[in-house]
């Protein structure tokens, strides 16, 4: 997920689909630092059902996030700021009934 573009690329091996959503900011703009406590602090909102998806990506733009990718194979989602930074969120398999 491109975060200020607000786009996603799914890569799967049933073909490849692009999701284009409004951009976040258009033009120069300079991307905010990263800030590891404000992206968890908006995960852990988003986790509990307090923000909206597009509430989500504003907050992961304003803690400096520029893209993120999930693995769904290893079940993690790694977001990156711009200088090389990176969070990694670890997520348990889900049995479903």
């Amino acid at each position: 997920m491109a975060v200020p573009a607000n786009a996603f690329l799914y890569l799967t091996e049933h073909g490849d689909v692009v999701v284009q959503g409004e951009p976040l900011v258009t033009g120069f703009v300079s991307a905010p630092p990263f800030d590891r406590a404000a992206l968890v602090s908006a995960l852990r909102a988003d986790q509990a059902g307090e923000t909206t998806f597009p509430e989500f990506i504003r907050g992961c733009w304003d803690a400096g996030i520029v893209w993120y990718d999930v693995d769904t194979t290893a079940r993690t989602c790694t977001y990156y700021g711009t200088a090389g930074d990176s969070y990694t969120e670890d997520y348990p398999a889900v049995t479903l009934p």
